[in-house]
Parts: C-alpha cells; sequence; structure tokens
C-alpha cells in the first residue's frame, strides 16, 4: 500500500464516525416519520376513531419529552454512544411487537398504547445520547462545529421530508403493520451504524473520582447551568417563545387559509412541503458557510428573515404558487440558524454535561409546542383567519428584533 493510500484510508477511517452519527440520526428520524404516519392510520383503518388515534399518538409522543428532559443524567453515566445504539436497537425491537400482535390477533388498544409509549421513550433516550456524539465525531473529522452542527440538524430535516411521503407510498402497496415493520428496520440500521462504526472513545461515559453524584443533583446542575449561562438562555427563551407562536403554522393557520381561500386541502402540504424543502437546504447552506460568518449577524438575519414574512406575506396572498415559493424562501432563511445554534451549544456546554443540558434546551424549546395551535386557533375562531396571521406575524417580528437589541445574543461569536 502506497503513502497516499494509507493517508486516504486514514481520511476516511477518521470522517467514518461522523458519517455513521449523521446517516444514522437520518435513519432514526425518517423511520419515525414512517411510523407517525402508519400507527395513526392502522388504529384510524381499525377503528374509526379520531379519539383514540389522538390517544396512541399523545402515548408515543409524551414519553419522548419527558425523556428528553430527564434522561441526561442516565446518558451520562452509561455513555452517549452506548445510549445512543442500545436505545435505537430497542426501540425497533419493541415496535416489531406491532406487526406481531396483529399477526396474532392481539392488537388491541390497551396493548398499542402500550407498545408505542415503549417505543417513544426509547426514542427519547437515543435521541438523548445521538446529539452528544457530535462533538466528539466531528473532532475526530477535522470538521468545524457549525458544519457539523448543520449536517446534524439537515439529516433531521431529511428525515421528516423523506418519512411522510414514504410512508404514504408504502401505504398505498401495503398494510399498515407491514409499513410498521419496514420503520422498525430504521432503528436497526441506526443501531449498528453507531455500535460498529463509532469508536468507544467517542461519547465515552464520564467518571466521577469519588461517589458519583446522585441522578437529582445532575438533573438540577443541568438546568442551573444552563439558567445561569447567559447566551444559552437567551437561545431558549427566544426559541420557546417562536415555537410556541409558530407551531401553529401547519395544524391551525395554514387549513383555515386554505378553507378561507377555498383552495384544495393539497394547498396545506404543497406550502408546508415548500417550507420543509427550504429548510432542509438552509442547514445544508449553513453548515457549508457558517463556520466563516459572523454567528450573531447570521442568527439575528436569518430568523427575521424567516419568521415575520411567511404569515404577513400569506394574509396578503390567495393562491399556491406564491405562497409556496414564499414558504421556501423563510424556510430557507430559518434553516441557517441552525448551525449556529448547534455550534453555539456545542462550544458553551461542558463535554461531560452535554446530555443532560441539551436534553433541558430541548425539553424548554418544546414546553409551548401543545399550546400554541390552541391559542391560535381561539384568535382565528374569534377574530378570522387574516387577523390571525397578521397577529402572528406581528408577534413574531417582535420577538425576532430581540437579537438586535439584548446584548448577550452577540456572545455567540466568542469561540
Amino acid at each position: 500500500m502506497t503513502a497516499v493510500d494509507q493517508r486516504t484510508e486514514t481520511a476516511v477511517r477518521r470522517r467514518a464516525p461522523l458519517a455513521a452519527v449523521l446517516v444514522a440520526y437520518l435513519a432514526s428520524v425518517a423511520c419515525t416519520a414512517v411510523s407517525a404516519v402508519a400507527i395513526p392510520w392502522l388504529v384510524l383503518s381499525t377503528t374509526g376513531s379520531a379519539a383514540m388515534t389522538g390517544i396512541v399518538v399523545f402515548a408515543e409522543l409524551a414519553p419522548y419529552v419527558a425523556m428528553q428532559a430527564t434522561a441526561g443524567p442516565w446518558v451520562e453515566r452509561f455513555g452517549p454512544r452506548r445510549a445512543s445504539w442500545a436505545a435505537n436497537l430497542l426501540a425497533g425491537v419493541a415496535l416489531l411487537a406491532v406487526p406481531g400482535l396483529h399477526l396474532a390477533g392481539y392488537l388491541a388498544h390497551g396493548p398499542l398504547i402500550a407498545v408505542v409509549a415503549v417505543v417513544g421513550l426509547l426514542r427519547g433516550v437515543a435521541d438523548c445520547g445521538s446529539a452528544p456524539l457530535v462533538p466528539g465525531a466531528a473532532e475526530l473529522a477535522g470538521t468545524p462545529l457549525e458544519r457539523a452542527a448543520g449536517l446534524h440538524a439537515s439529516a433531521t430535516q431529511a428525515g421528516h421530508l423523506l418519512g411522510a411521503p414514504v410512508a404514504a407510498v408504502l401505504l398505498t402497496f401495503s398494510p399498515a403493520p407491514l409499513v410498521v415493520a419496514v420503520g422498525s428496520g430504521g432503528f436497526l440500521l441506526a443501531a449498528a451504524l453507531v455500535g460498529l462504526l463509532v469508536p468507544d472513545d467517542v461519547g465515552t461515559p464520564q467518571r466521577d473520582q469519588k461517589r458519583p453524584e446522585p441522578y437529582l443533583r445532575r438533573l438540577a446542575a443541568g438546568l442551573v447551568f444552563l439558567a445561569r449561562n447567559p447566551v444559552l438562555r437567551a437561545l431558549v427563551v427566544m426559541i420557546a417563545l417562536t415555537n410556541l407562536v409558530g407551531s401553529s403554522l401547519v395544524s391551525v393557520l395554514l387549513p383555515s387559509w386554505a378553507l378561507a381561500e377555498r383552495l384544495p386541502v393539497a394547498a396545506v402540504g404543497t406550502v408546508a412541503a415548500g417550507f420543509g424543502v427550504g429548510a432542509l437546504a438552509g442547514s445544508l447552506a449553513g453548515a457549508w458557510f457558517a463556520p466563516r460568518a459572523n454567528r450573531w449577524l447570521l442568527y439575528s438575519v436569518a430568523f427575521l428573515v424567516g419568521g415575520a414574512p411567511l404569515y404577513l406575506g400569506l394574509a396578503m396572498l390567495d393562491t399556491v404558487v406564491p405562497a409556496t415559493v414564499l414558504a421556501a424562501g423563510c424556510g430557507l432563511a430559518m434553516g441557517c440558524v441552525n448551525p449556529v445554534v448547534g455550534a453555539v451549544q456545542y462550544e458553551q456546554i461542558p463535554r461531560p454535561m452535554l446530555p443532560r443540558v441539551l436534553g433541558a434546551v430541548k425539553a424548554s424549546a418544546w414546553v409551548g409546542l401543545p399550546l400554541g395551535p390552541v391559542l391560535t386557533g381561539l384568535v382565528t375562531d374569534q377574530a378570522g383567519v387574516r387577523p390571525a396571521l397578521v397577529c402572528v406575524g406581528a408577534t413574531m417580528l417582535l420577538l425576532t428584533l430581540a437579537p438586535f437589541v439584548v446584548p448577550a445574543f452577540r456572545q455567540m461569536n466568542r469561540r
């Protein structure tokens, strides 16, 4: 073997862990999206009950969010790498129980709710272990943190974009239990990639020299660190509030807008897909140029361009094509935010505390998601669609001006 071949093999070996982390996360997110379509369809097609479908969806989502908030100290003790592959493996095996119970004739409401709750819990642990692997894998590959964080966020966007259409195609030609089985294969693939290609020293468990801290003390330490770090605190508050305001876009505002303009229901999916494609492109573009950009400026301008204009523009539009173009442009801008936020988190949080603090960050950012559609729905019923869009857009504009006036945001440029 020549020296050139040896250098090439060494480079591939150093980059393989980061590629494995990213592809594993893409596979797990895509298969989560497949299951998110296939399982509700299975429930609705067999029971005809929308209420039962909602209960099943809640049974999977609630444990997932809970584990994001509370699993950090356990992941630190067990190790992010082992937590990631082991939880994905167990989630894949657990999800196979759905087609198994269906074939055996025992797929009643109780067992199905129990299975999806276990899968949601395990997926929460797996995702809590995935993100802390990024800094170590990026360091091994010699990749800037902004780029690695952007690629990790792009895997999320790509997984959601791929999962729903794939599920729709599979459900057209195959029964729902078989589609659920296909979805479980993605979790098994993710477990294999991380377990086989990510070295043991990436995400090695942190051992205390003396007696390990109790679980609740570790959990509280993560929350205290988040509360005392000015730049992380500013980011979390802003993202939580914008999530609260913007979480109603697909569930309330777009359907109400399409109905008011007498557009087909496909308009909702088309505009939402435009935003998703733009967000994926923005994440990939941000991953490329964010390492050389002014973080504060990129974050501030991207949030300002990607937030309020979408809602204010929809209030003035009545056709699908311009709305889709607008949504794609706003998604492109918002996608550029992800590499900056990810890199700031990885740099601000000490490596041993990544699982517990990142879990607290994600849980805090998601805390308003269930409430947003309720509030927006009330405003839409009372005032109408266009006033509601203007109200949401104006609120988003005020929130996205925060980086220009709050000094803590400028600390994002501190490496």
